[in-house]
């Protein structure tokens, strides 16, 4: 199967592409590498370095003609989208119609959607959203991932392309960058490994911090993998359900360094705390019972062995 993946070199697109590959499929990448990074590009995998909402999208897809778009690029930054929405909308609306517009054009048969579950549902005050939780988007780049969800039922009801959308719970895992807020185990990994003090935001009722749904990039890649022949027309959360404050996400992250470097600086093991930043959820936390069953998908790697994968791959590179 020809499959063309946006973002393909970045944090979670690349671990995809790898995935696809792997699976004996033809794959090639678009991405700007505003973010992504040539180390990540799997050799197999043609590239083409291009901005999602250029010119070239076009001429990329006459030549490619995929069967299946997974569609990755993204402005990913919750603070960036708030401090300057027109970007967020640039790049996650208009370049994703840019995207459509193409596959309308050529003959894709299918879009896999990477949407946020961590943001579209907005805050979540008890129990784990589900796929009937009304969207409730807080931030700009919220917003953003809402809108485009709406514009894939528009393609698939008046051009005939179908989609599989994807809600992310907070990914983490090998290649992740320290940018943007759900990268903060990387950026507290990194930290630690170089001895500089956290930052841990909160909410002043709540000072262990924000609680989130973490989930491993490997669990993620297998939910693409199903997606390419399932779930058609449907939208799943893809998530562990399981709430973790950023405290216990730190707590997590330096036991796991002290096992490996002994002299980490004790010092280091309380975080600095400051209010939430503009944009910021107190609390989101998936159900994924919809992906058992829709696409006979549930996570395998909880979180202390994802974070000891992840540290794995930190001191490797």
């Amino acid at each position: 199967m020809k499959i063309l993946v946006t973002g393909g070199a970045g944090f979670i697109g690349s671990n995809v592409v790898d995935g696809y590959i792997g699976a004996g499929h033809d794959v090639a990448v678009v991405d700007d590498l505003s973010s992504g990074s040539v180390k990540n590009l799997n050799p197999k995998a043609r590239f083409y370095l291009a901005d999602i909402r250029s010119k070239e999208i076009k001429k990329i897809f006459e030549m490619e003609r995929p069967d299946i778009v997974n569609h990755h690029a993204a402005q990913i930054s919750v603070p960036d989208s708030v401090a300057d929405p027109a970007n967020d909308a640039s790049i996650n609306i208009a370049g994703f119609l840019n995207i459509m517009e193409a596959s309308r054009k050529n003959g894709t048969k299918k879009v896999i959607f990477i949407s946020s579950g961590g943001a579209v549902y907005g805050e979540v005050k008890s129990g784990a959203a589900d796929e009937g939780t009304r969207l409730s988007p807080f931030s700009p780049y919220a917003i953003s991932k809402a809108v485009s969800e709406s514009y894939l039922e528009f393609y698939r009801n008046h051009h005939g392309i179908d989609f599989t959308i994807l809600r992310y719970a907070n990914v983490y895992g090998p290649r992740q960058v320290p940018h943007g807020e759900a990268g903060v185990v990387a950026i507290f990994m990194d930290r630690l490994i170089n001895e500089i003090p956290c930052t841990l935001y909160h909410f002043s009722d709540e000072p262990k911090g924000m609680v989130r749904d973490y989930c491993f990039a490997g669990d993620v890649v297998r939910a693409n993998l199903l997606a390419l022949s399932r779930g058609s027309g449907q939208a799943f959360n893809i998530g562990t359900g399981i709430p973790t404050h950023t405290i216990g996400l730190f707590n997590a992250i330096f036991s796991a360094l002290k096992k490996r470097f002994s002299g980490l600086p004790q010092g280091l093991k309380d975080p600095e705390k400051k209010e939430a930043r503009p944009g910021d959820l107190k609390r989101s936390l998936l159900d994924a019972k919809k992906a058992r069953k829709g696409l006979s998908w549930r996570p395998m790697v909880d979180l202390k062995k994802g974070i000891s994968l992840t540290l794995d791959w930190r001191l490797r590179k």
